[in-house]
């Protein structure tokens, strides 16, 4: 895919692996990539599945996230599959639920020798996490005329950073990008 189309790259489309994603500021600068991108595909013989292809959308998903104008968020679809999860009723469910989060792996309240005892506590625990995995911020582009903001923060076994920028100084930071 990269040596098809080397020379528009960064210019109006990104590739990753298999997947194509054109862009452009105008509708008719749109046209016009998506011309030279279809021409290209004719002439190399490369097959598109027309099921799986968007064409002249202003958002859409993009390796699991949602990509606009206005920056990138997580798939609302990805978002309610935690949020309508039933309350674990078993240990072994709060093990499957704490394995997918990453951010959790240093928990140890679920080992074979603690019972399990799921009172009204970690019910509204179970509630306010889901609400805090759902409530993502949108990420938006650096302003490279701006400075940046880095907020670290570490454990003995996590580690968890947040990039942002303030677009003024009285307002909340915009994220850039984070990662733990």
């Amino acid at each position: 895919m990269l040596s098809i189309f080397s020379d528009l790259l960064e210019e109006c489309m990104e590739v990753f692996m298999d997947d194509i994603t054109m862009y452009a500021d105008t509708f008719e600068e749109c046209l016009g990539n998506l011309s030279r991108v279809l021409k290209r595909c004719m002439e190399t013989n490369l097959v598109l599945n027309y099921e799986k292809c968007h064409f002249m959308v202003i958002e859409g998903i993009v390796l699991g996230h949602l990509v606009s104008n206005r920056g990138i968020k997580v798939d609302k679809a990805k978002m309610d599959v935690i949020t309508s999860l039933p309350k674990p009723t078993s240990m072994r469910e709060v093990r499957s639920f704490l394995g997918h989060q990453d951010c959790l792996t240093s928990v140890q309240t679920t080992s074979k020798r603690c019972g399990f005892c799921l009172d009204e506590a970690c019910v509204e625990a179970f509630k306010e996490l889901k609400t805090r995995l759902t409530s993502t911020p949108i990420l938006q582009a650096p302003n490279w005329e701006l400075p940046f903001e880095l907020m670290c923060d570490a454990s003995n076994s996590t580690l968890g950073v947040v990039l942002s920028q303030r677009i003024r100084t009285d307002k909340l930071a915009h994220i850039i990008a984070y990662g733990s």
